[in-house]
């Protein structure tokens, strides 16, 4: 009977122990050390493209901003903020593609790319100035101005991933 007791008390601090012990993990890739980096300060990404889509600026800038928002901690700053990233839209090129045998293209490839600053105040030996880009395809039966928004909505997305994964996300 002492034996049975004995077991159950061991048995038992067991199960305190490991309920006690809990590992925890968030894969939403960041690698933040939030006790030494706090803040986020992201200025808006003016379009300097040569062919200009009204709405891309903004939809660029809000989509980035949003992607710190929802994935970090960070706290978003006007300025000053303890990783800062700046830039400009530098293309939004329209290529065609696919020539057939008639000499018409049959495909088109819409490119957007956008050249970023990273500066983090906290490590700056991470800084950087670099280019991302994405690009969409589309056939020549459809009008750019039909799928102009569902394409930029797309590539402003899949950048904005780019360039939280060179920034934050040090796997």
């Amino acid at each position: 009977m002492k034996k049975k007791r004995n077991i159950i008390g061991c048995l038992l601090g067991l199960v305190v122990m490991l309920s006690a012990c809990t590992i925890s993990y968030k894969f939403n890739g960041a690698s933040i050390d939030y006790t030494k980096v706090k803040s986020i300060s992201i200025k808006d990404f003016p379009n300097q493209a040569p062919l200009v889509y009204a709405p891309l600026a903004q939809l660029f800038t809000e989509e980035l901003k949003d992607i710190y928002v929802r994935q970090t901690r960070l706290n978003m700053v006007r300025e000053n903020g303890d990783l800062d990233l700046e830039g400009e839209i530098t293309g939004y090129d329209l290529t065609q593609l696919a020539v057939k045998e008639n000499a018409f293209a049959s495909q088109s490839k819409l490119t957007i790319t956008v050249r970023v600053r990273y500066s983090n105040r906290t490590k700056p030996e991470e800084d950087f100035e670099q280019s991302f880009s994405a690009y969409r395809e589309f056939e020549n039966t459809q009008l750019l101005q039909d799928v102009q928004d569902q394409l930029c909505s797309e590539m402003v997305e899949e950048i904005a991933d780019q360039i939280y994964n060179a920034t934050v996300a040090n796997w």
